[in-house]
C-alpha cells in the first residue's frame, strides 16, 4: 500500500467529517465513548464549524492510501481557545488538530505518516515545537499512540462540566 500526503482544501470537509464519523463508530463499537460520544460528529453543527474554522486558519493534510483518503490532520500556529487557560509554551509552535483516520485503514500507519509529515513541515518552517492535545481518559490508548509517535506528556487539563480529561503532548522537531 502506497501512502502519500497531500494538502487538503475546503472541498475535503465532507471527507474529513466522514473520517471523524468512522472514528466515532469504531470507538463506540468498543465501548470507548468517553472521547467523542456515540453520535456522528458530522451531525453536530459545532463540530462542523470547528473543523471548517481550523481548516481556514491552518494547513490541512490528507494521507491517501493508494489514492484513497485515509487520514487527516490540521496544523495551526496555536491551540484552540478551549486551552486558553493553560500557560503558553513560551516559544513558537505548530499545533495539531482533528487527527482522524478512516478506520478501514487501521493498522496501516496512515496516522503515523501524517504525524511525521506534520513534524517535517514544522521543522522546515524553522519551528522547534510541535504539540497536540487528546483525550486522556479511559484506557489512555490515544496517549500511548502519541507517545509511540515521539510525543511526551506536557500538561494535563479538564474541560466542561463533566471534567473531560485531556492531555497536551509535545514533540521537539
Amino acid at each position: 500500500m502506497e501512502i502519500t500526503v497531500r494538502e487538503g482544501t475546503p472541498r475535503d470537509l465532507p471527507v474529513i467529517l466522514g473520517m471523524l464519523d468512522s472514528s466515532v463508530e469504531w470507538l463506540a463499537s468498543q465501548g470507548r465513548t468517553g472521547q467523542w460520544g456515540t453520535k456522528p460528529l458530522s451531525q453536530n453543527p459545532g463540530t462542523v464549524e470547528s473543523v471548517a474554522r481550523y481548516m481556514a486558519g491552518g494547513s490541512t493534510f490528507i494521507a491517501e492510501a493508494d489514492g484513497v483518503p485515509a487520514a487527516t490532520l490540521i496544523l495551526t500556529d496555536a491551540p484552540g481557545a478551549y486551552l486558553s487557560h493553560l500557560p503558553p509554551p513560551g516559544e513558537p509552535e505548530r499545533y495539531i488538530h482533528w487527527l482522524a483516520s478512516d478506520r478501514r485503514f487501521k493498522g496501516h500507519g496512515v496516522g503515523s505518516v501524517l504525524l511525521a509529515h506534520a513534524a517535517e513541515v514544522t521543522r522546515q518552517a524553522g519551528v522547534g515545537l510541535l504539540r497536540v492535545d487528546c483525550y486522556a481518559g479511559g484506557d489512555r490508548r490515544l496517549v500511548a499512540y502519541y507517545e509511540a509517535n515521539g510525543f511526551t506528556p506536557a500538561e494535563a487539563y479538564t474541560v466542561g462540566e463533566n471534567d473531560w480529561p485531556g492531555l497536551v503532548l509535545a514533540r521537539r522537531v
